[in-house]
């Protein structure tokens, strides 16, 4: 059985991270490993959480897996703490990665235009020579300008995309994807979570693939919120389906039609935000 590294917090209450991952690649037939970044009570969307930091720990476990000759297929990494958890990363893939290993980057920095609170200049540094080592990353439109621009640049380029009609727009992100791709020398980069206003007045959200300087969109219906752990779900088809040799393209199409029928029940449920969505019944599609 194909393994992955899952280097990520463990959430106890808001389907993320972790419990997202988990049983994602479980299904997929792929056996995820975690190494937890950090423990909570719960996403950080709640009004209070409790967080207790792993960094000191992680290389103790990634001694003791050194220990058991460890060599994963795949290494996914999403949220990261501070500029130093990159660092520890870095020392994984020295240690545990080969050429044939896909590595997957969730470069977790900010979205809708605004960095998040543990976003630095030195975590966007480390995260850009983070990058470098992987196979596909999976930015939003923000991360992707933060790695190429910085804080600045990103916000003045979300500027000039706000007022671009919808062919315009979806230009200027596939040449910011083939930027990306050529700058860090990646094989694949998929642009996630584009809101795309229609001219009916509704709202589709697409998922931008560019791999060997082509790039193809996919779109679904936007329906609800921003809900917990969607990204990571979705990062969590594309890890899987990557270590057993599904074209990128394939695998988004596989984890939009997996997220679509979760976000439709969580939003006949009236589920709030922080609890994410109904997954768990859909894991059948996964197999």
């Amino acid at each position: 059985m194909k393994k992955i590294a899952v280097i990520h917090d463990l959430s106890g209450m808001g389907k993320c991270s972790l419990t997202a991952a988990i049983p994602v690649i479980s299904a997929m037939g792929v056996q995820a490993c975690p190494l937890p970044t950090a423990i909570l009570s719960n996403q950080t969307g709640y009004g209070s959480y409790f967080w207790d930091d792993y960094t000191d720990r992680m290389e103790q476990i990634m001694d003791e897996w050194k220990k058991m000759g460890f060599r994963p297929d795949g290494v996914y990494t999403g949220f990261l703490g501070d500029a130093r958890q990159v660092d520890v990363i870095l020392k994984f893939v020295d240690m545990f990665c080969t050429e044939l290993t896909h590595i997957l980057i969730d470069p977790v920095m900010g979205d809708q235009g605004q960095v998040y609170k543990t976003y630095s200049e030195e975590l966007c540094e480390k995260m850009r020579t983070l990058v470098r080592h992987a196979t596909v990353i999976t930015p939003n439109i923000t991360e992707a300008l933060l790695l190429l621009y910085g804080e600045q640049g990103m916000k003045e380029r979300m500027e000039l995309f706000s007022c671009m009609k919808e062919e315009q727009l979806l230009g200027e992100i596939e040449e910011l994807g083939k930027r990306l791709a050529y700058h860090f020398g990646l094989e694949s980069i998929v642009i996630t979570g584009v809101d795309i206003l229609c001219s009916d007045g509704g709202v589709k959200m697409g998922n931008l693939v560019v791999e060997k300087n082509e790039a193809a969109w996919y779109f679904s219906v936007k329906e609800g919120g921003s809900y917990s752990g969607t990204g990571d779900l979705f990062a969590s088809v594309l890890s899987a389906g990557m270590v057993k040799g599904i074209s990128m393209k394939e695998c988004v199409q596989k984890a939009i039609a997996f997220l679509s029928g979760a976000i439709h029940d969580a939003v006949l449920e009236g589920t709030d935000r922080n609890d994410g969505v109904c997954f768990e019944k859909y894991l059948k599609m996964l197999v």
